[in-house]
Order: C-alpha cells, then sequence, then structure tokens
C-alpha cells in the first residue's frame, strides 16, 4: 500500500455543526475522494506529533477558528515542520488557515482582512498567469467558492505566484512552489455546511454588520473549487 494522505488538522467547527457534518479534515478527506485507510489525521491543534515528512504522499492543511497571527506553540511547531516538508518537496495543498500558515512559514504576512469578515459564496477570479497552470487547465477563469474567514493573506511570500482574486482579497489563491498551494476559499465545504455555518452564527455576524440569512440565500454550489483536491492529487501526490 502507498503512502496516506496526511491531513493536518488545525481546528474543528463547533459541536452541533461538527455532529452534523463532520470534523475539518473529514471535509477535505470527502472532497479529495479519499478513504479512511488513505489518510492519517494528526490533530496538531490538540498536540498530536507530526511524523517525518517522507511518511506521506500529500499534505493538506485544514481551516481553523484560530487565528494565525496569535502564534500559537502548536501552530509555530506546525509552520516548521511546513517548511521543512518543502525542503523535501512534499506536495502540499492549505485552505483558509492552511493558506494564511503555510503564507507565515515562509515569509509572507497575514492579518486581518481590511475589507472586513467575508462568509458564504463569492466568484473567484483566476488571473491570466493561471493560463499555463495545469491544477487549473479545467477551471473557468471566473468560478464560485466557499468563503469564512476574518484573516487574509496580507503580503505573499515573496517566491509565491498569486493565481486567483476576490472582491475582498487581492491574494485567494498561491502558488508556493512547483507542487505546494493555497486557498482561502474553502473547496472541501458543502452548500450545506455553509448554509448551516450562517444560520448558527447569525446573531454573531449580525454583531458584525453583515446579514447573515442574506447570504444563506445566496450561498451557490461549487463543484468547480470542489475539484481542485482530488485533481491536486492526481497531478501532485507522490506514488
Amino acid at each position: 500500500m502507498s503512502a496516506p494522505v496526511l491531513i493536518i488538522q488545525t481546528g474543528d467547527p463547533n459541536e452541533t455543526l461538527k455532529s452534523s457534518y463532520g470534523t475539518y479534515a473529514c471535509h477535505i478527506k470527502r472532497a479529495a475522494g479519499l478513504a479512511d485507510e488513505q489518510t492519517d489525521i494528526v490533530k496538531v491543534c490538540e498536540g498530536q506529533p507530526l511524523k517525518p515528512p517522507s511518511a506521506y504522499r500529500a499534505v493538506f492543511i485544514t481551516g481553523s477558528p484560530a487565528m494565525v497571527t496569535d502564534k500559537e506553540d502548536w501552530s509555530e511547531r506546525t509552520a516548521d515542520w511546513l517548511r521543512e516538508a518543502a525542503d523535501e518537496d512534499m506536495p502540499m495543498f492549505g485552505i483558509c488557515y492552511g493558506h494564511q500558515l503555510l503564507t507565515h512559514a515562509f515569509g509572507g504576512e497575514v492579518g486581518y482582512n481590511p475589507a472586513g469578515r467575508a462568509a458564504g459564496t463569492m466568484h473567484v477570479e483566476m488571473l491570466d498567469c493561471c493560463r499555463g497552470e495545469r491544477l487549473l487547465q479545467e477551471m473557468p477563469m471566473r468560478f464560485p467558492a466557499h468563503m469564512l474567514h476574518m484573516q487574509v493573506v496580507l503580503t505573499p511570500p515573496k517566491d509565491a505566484i498569486v493565481l486567483a482574486r476576490s472582491p475582498m482579497d487581492q491574494h485567494h489563491m498561491l502558488k508556493h512552489a512547483e507542487n505546494i498551494y493555497s486557498t482561502q476559499f474553502h473547496p472541501e465545504f458543502s452548500s450545506d455546511f455553509v448554509r448551516a455555518h450562517l444560520s448558527y452564527y447569525a446573531e454573531i455576524y449580525r454583531g458584525s454588520g453583515i446579514d447573515a440569512m442574506a447570504l444563506y440565500e445566496q450561498v451557490s454550489d461549487t463543484t468547480q473549487a470542489a475539484s481542485l483536491l482530488q485533481r491536486f492529487l492526481q497531478l501532485h501526490a507522490r506514488h
């Protein structure tokens, strides 16, 4: 059997949402088409240790309710591991917190989004540099994707290529190396989960001046964005 795909779990939804829709790692596993025996889920947010990068064929990094700028011990240890994995040419794909953590690990800047909190389904626009990018060859230049975040990449690492932007974020997808990518949007989330999140946190969003139920009505299918995880494995995972 080939080596497993590592899912670095950096957080989870609340217990109500988790009981109905699963952990963030489970969302990625489903979207990537991975079976239980093909994955190794490590809850770094709970202090679980990571094996050496050579133990895996590819890596996904989940989203989290935590903030990269808090520089918690487990997060900084994970950033160290990501740098080591990059040095060993490990294929990696970071999502939301994972997108920000890869940026932080590689010398970029992360912080609260000057445009405010993002939630619901928005359109992501790919840049002209994507036209020769194999991972994105089957994607339209503009596609819907799910957003749930407060922090963003403010300054990408010096070697990163910006692949896509959104109305609220100019650095929505990055290519850090030939086999290392990250997205601020959530290709792994289902529309049902995003609606449930918006409904559950409607009062909190209202306190930030956001009409969550209006966003609820605008949530749409994001099949194109979801396809990125399986395509990443097909193109880049070690055999």
